[in-house]
């Protein structure tokens, strides 16, 4: 009796050693993101609009970590290598908090409607890109005003602040656009890489933020930070902000995001998906 029950011990044993060290198959990790994705359509817009803003007001502190990097190292060829990890401490807070970033959604609740492809599901999704996309700049500028109107900065911050704004908004629509893709496709797939269930979640965020900052790509809400800081003291104008920056930005994380990485993901799964699924 004991040996046979020593033996079940250790099949159950291997079993979830197995099963720990096993990753989940593409199919399971779309299901996981599609999940997510449904759960978030169904959520009340005053839900929707109070994490929005959470998030915009802390994705914040990616543009006052890199800047405070920035005025206390010295004027080097690897300083935006460094400076760049600055950029991660905005995404982790909202990432590990789990407050409502616009270009998580590029993914997240483009799997339902790409499962269910119905006008009630893309209704949805509309609502909810609508509401966060607004929340978020909306807490941008929540942030951007306390930092042009607070004593909290001290010059040298203040003024990297004020370079890395003009840097992220003054490369006009094309360049805008284009920066924007990477930017977008990162963020997809640092989603589908949280949802694969990978334990070390934040290097994960760390290291995939890192890149968008170190290699000059444009995200969304992070810039919408920087473009309202310039805004608030009056060095950009509203045409230049909107048609020279937000859109072209924004278009481009929708394009990098749903266009090119939600679509590579999904067409990797769609032969083994259930349509039927709800």
């Amino acid at each position: 009796m004991n040996g046979k029950k020593a033996s079940k011990v250790e099949k159950k044993a291997r079993g979830e050693a197995v099963e720990d060290a096993s990753h989940l198959s593409a199919r399971l990790v779309y299901e996981v993101v599609r999940r997510e994705g449904a759960d978030e359509l169904a959520r009340p817009a005053i839900s929707l609009w109070r994490s929005g803003t959470a998030a915009g007001i802390c994705i914040s502190f990616s543009i006052i970590g890199e800047a405070i990097l920035r005025a206390g190292l010295p004027d080097t060829a690897w300083r935006p290598l460094v400076e760049s990890v600055g950029y991660t401490l905005g995404f982790l807070i909202v990432i590990l908090g789990r407050m409502q970033l616009f270009t998580e959604n590029t993914i997240t609740t483009v799997m339902p409607l790409l499962t269910k492809k119905d006008l009630a599901t893309g209704s949805a999704v509309a609502r909810l890109w609508a509401i966060v996309l607004a929340a978020n700049v909306v807490g941008a500028f929540i942030a951007a005003a306390f930092i042009v109107w607070t004593p909290v900065f001290d010059a040298s911050v203040l003024t990297a602040i004020h370079d890395l704004s003009e840097h992220a908004t003054g490369s006009g629509p094309l360049v805008s656009f284009v920066r924007g893709i990477p930017a977008g496709l990162l963020v997809a797939a640092l989603v589908w890489m949280l949802a694969a269930g990978e334990r070390d979640n934040f290097f994960i965020i760390v290291v995939m933020t890192w890149l968008i900052a170190a290699g000059g790509f444009t995200h969304i809400i992070a810039g919408s930070v920087e473009m309202a800081f310039l805004v608030l003291r009056g060095e950009l104008g509203f045409v230049a902000a909107v048609f020279g920056f937000f859109i072209p930005v924004l278009v481009g994380n929708i394009v990098g995001g749903t266009a090119v990485f939600t679509m590579l993901a999904w067409g990797q799964v769609k032969e083994e998906v259930d349509e039927n699924v709800v």
